[in-house]
């Protein structure tokens, strides 16, 4: 289940190393033909690609109540939660007179990469341009690709709510460059951040000193663990929520209970159909899903820091017994659980990031994580990471992978 070709193909270096090459020295003409290329969407010049504020706002306004209030509450809870995270500079003297400190200063530009090919998500905008107001960052450039002009409005409904301050029409490793090295009329950022395929993956791995970086992100990943009493068609959702990324999302569902596990299947087979993505969907689940019945929820945890995901749900009725078990996970979202079974619907507080640690990438720098941070990440290195029992158990590598000297506080 755990198998998973990393290597890179060889097409999509070859052809990035071009098209990085080709927008650091020919700047918008680049852009321009990239982008009718690949998202067939012809402009006579790169001012045309950008969307103006006012369609911003108008793409808002242009919400249902309920798309309205859905937005407006998940910004609400992010920018809740970043605000606790803020960094601040302090500074003390020692006996002698020495001053020591560290200053925390927020970035002057960031650029934000929002997927608009096989799916488009508002939440990444919500997830990545509201943490960067809250630490100050004076401007945030969002790229986002649209592939026969066709522009999602719950994405830039979702710009103008986070405060974007200006959204281009471009995608792919053209977008990574523009964003890398500037154009005439793209400005060039301080740190990329956000999700993107494979060809984004390499531009950013390959733009990585010339600028910084979230992350290289790999396939997006859940693990369930369910003591059996959560709503059957809640744990098939929230499977379906990262297996409709792409067909190498991994999805994993872990329970003592067998009779809940056939719950959770036939709630799946059911519900499939109604999936705009059902297709992906299926195609995940059948390539890299799995429905486990475990010994105990104690064996579960053993389980899941074996696989460290990049999501972890705990759909328990204690899930504050389970968390001292876990070492190693990306995000940990306590809920939703069965209000059947508690008399009230309660969800813990969630976040969002990517940290791949057992695939030897650094850990994202000032990405939102959740309670027990120290012990989420294994040291960065190249090959498959043998697991460590705490932060400080490391195992002997034989090569690491280059670590910025410091990170990007954004």
């Amino acid at each position: 289940m755990l198998a998973y070709d990393e290597s890179r193909d060889p097409h999509i270096e070859t052809a990035v190393a071009d098209i990085l090459s080709q927008v650091r020295n020919r700047g918008d003409a680049a852009v321009l033909e990239y982008t009718a290329r690949f998202d067939r969407v012809q402009a006579n010049s790169a001012a045309e690609l950008e969307i103006p504020a006012a369609d911003l706002k108008t793409a808002f306004e242009g919400l249902d109540s309920a798309q309205k209030a859905a937005l407006q509450a998940a910004a609400e809870r992010i920018r809740s939660f970043h605000e606790r995270q803020v960094a601040h500079s302090w500074d003390y003297t020692e006996p002698d007179g020495t001053r020591l400190g560290q200053r925390v200063t927020p970035l002057e530009r960031a650029g934000l990469y929002v997927p608009g090919g096989k799916a488009a998500y508002p939440s990444s905008v919500l997830m990545n341009a509201i943490p960067a107001k809250v630490a100050g960052v004076a401007e945030i450039i969002m790229v986002v690709p649209t592939p026969g002009g066709v522009r999602n409005p719950l994405v830039l409904a979702a710009a103008y709510l986070a405060g974007v301050d200006r959204v281009f029409t471009v995608g792919g490793a053209q977008a990574v460059a523009a964003l890398a090295y500037g154009t005439a009329t793209i400005p060039r950022v301080d740190k990329i951040v956000g999700p993107g395929n494979a060809w984004v993956a390499e531009a950013k791995r390959r733009v990585f000193g010339a600028v910084g970086i979230d992350m290289i992100a790999g396939p997006s990943e859940i693990l369930v663990i369910c003591d059996g009493h959560t709503n059957a068609d809640w744990v098939a959702m929230d499977m379906f929520s990262q297996a409709e990324h792409d067909e190498m999302a991994q999805a994993i569902l872990l329970s003592p209970s067998a009779q809940f596990l056939d719950q959770v299947q036939a709630s799946m087979k059911r519900l499939m159909d109604t999936m705009p993505r059902h297709t992906v969907i299926a195609t995940s689940l059948k390539n890299r899903g799995a429905l486990i019945q475990v010994e105990s929820l104690e064996q579960a945890c053993q389980l899941s820091n074996q696989i460290a995901p990049e999501h972890l749900e705990l759909s328990v009725q204690n899930p504050d017994a389970l968390m001292p078990l876990i070492a190693h996970a990306g995000a940990i979202f306590m809920g939703p659980y069965s209000s059947e079974s508690l008399g009230v619907t309660a969800q813990g507080p969630t976040t969002c990031c990517q940290p791949q640690a057992r695939r030897g990438f650094p850990a994202p720098w000032g990405c939102t994580i959740s309670r027990n941070a120290a012990a989420l990440f294994l040291p960065p290195r190249r090959g498959q990471v043998p697991w460590a029992k705490s932060p400080l158990s490391w195992p002997k590598v034989k090569a690491f992978l280059p670590m910025p000297a410091r990170p990007n506080t954004a």
